[in-house]
């Protein structure tokens, strides 16, 4: 791993591990403000759970990814799944944040970019190969190869 990857990745992964632990340990308050959503997942599921189960679900997986992301471990899968939960609390406290004056607007619109900004840094890991070949690669290589070796064979 580079140096700017075991700088990087713990740093980045801070916010999402802070939040995953918030939102976990305050589940009542995250279930409330994640409501809408919770209450659309709950009724998918083939089995009854309780929105604030499913808030700590969230919590959970949050802190999860952000700690695999951190060390290293499954980095481009953790980094899709922060991607997606923080691409989901971005729209819940876009839709939730109180906008009664100006002020107000203007802190929402800055926690709106501070939150995107963190899901464009996620994306960006969530594919990065650390210079490595990525699957889609190794895919297009195979076939050329397979490609090659029968018009080999067949010549023959």
């Amino acid at each position: 791993m580079t140096p700017v990857r075991f700088l990087a990745r713990p740093l980045l992964a801070s916010s999402f591990i802070a939040a995953g632990v918030d939102k976990f340990k305050n589940a009542d308050d995250t279930a409330e403000q994640l409501s809408p959503v919770l209450r659309r997942a709950a009724d998918a599921l083939p089995v009854r759970v309780e929105e604030k189960t499913l808030a700590r679900a969230v919590g959970a997986t949050q802190l999860g990814a952000g700690l695999l992301f951190a060390f290293g471990k499954a980095p481009r899968f953790s980094a899709s799944v922060l991607a997606l939960t923080s691409a989901l609390n971005t729209f819940v406290e876009w839709r939730t944040a109180d906008i009664g004056s100006k002020e107000l607007r203007a802190e929402r619109r800055a926690r709106l970019l501070k939150n995107l900004s963190l899901v464009g840094g996620v994306l960006l890991a969530s594919v990065d190969t650390a210079g490595r070949p990525g699957l889609a690669w190794r895919a297009q290589q195979l076939a050329a190869d397979a490609t090659k070796t029968a018009t080999q064979a067949g010549r023959a």
